[in-house]
């Protein structure tokens, strides 16, 4: 689910940027680009850690711009099927539900939720119900992971609570 990886990033940097604080913008830019993105291939970039190196800018013909290409490690966060999340419901219609598990949205079918949980569309909020479980906005579930779709800049995610110890999660 989370992992340390060593990353590179190409910086554009206007001159009106360049002097004394050259660095501190660099710093600053990398951190906004990055953080919060989403690479198919890595996964969401969480945070930046460390700032490895900020290589030598190269001036753009033409624009005056300067191209800088830094390497950093960050922390990353790519979910793999099977792998059991904790989540947050955001979203609950007859089709299923939607849960939150930091950035990453993961959907749970209709299908996959347990034999006796039902929907009940009366309900307000809507919600799924079983004798001893209530599925709703804002509740806290545990779902295991059947498969993901990663896409050039987002990752979607299929979950089930069919299985013991999934589902939701009881605030004590």
């Amino acid at each position: 689910m989370f992992f340390l990886r060593e990353l590179t990033h190409t910086i554009l940097l206007h001159p009106s940027y360049f002097g004394a604080q050259l660095e501190d913008y660099l710093r600053q830019k990398l951190y906004e680009d990055v953080e919060g993105t989403c690479s198919g291939k890595h996964g969401y970039i969480i945070s930046v850690i460390h700032i490895s190196s900020i290589g030598e800018g190269k001036l753009l013909p033409g624009t005056g711009q300067a191209r800088f290409k830094t390497n950093y490690t960050a922390v990353v966060m790519k979910p793999f099927k099977g792998e059991v999340v904790d989540g947050r419901v955001v979203n609950v219609n007859k089709m299923g539900f939607f849960a939150m598990v930091g950035p990453l949205q993961v959907f749970v079918s209709s299908h996959l939720v347990h034999a006796d949980m039902k929907f009940d569309p009366n309900a307000s909020p809507q919600c799924y119900r079983s004798n001893d479980e209530l599925i709703q906005k804002d509740t806290k579930v545990r779902i295991q992971i059947v498969g993901c779709r990663v896409e050039a800049n987002d990752i979607f995610a299929i979950g089930t609570i069919k299985k013991d110890f999934l589902g939701q999660m009881r605030e004590e």
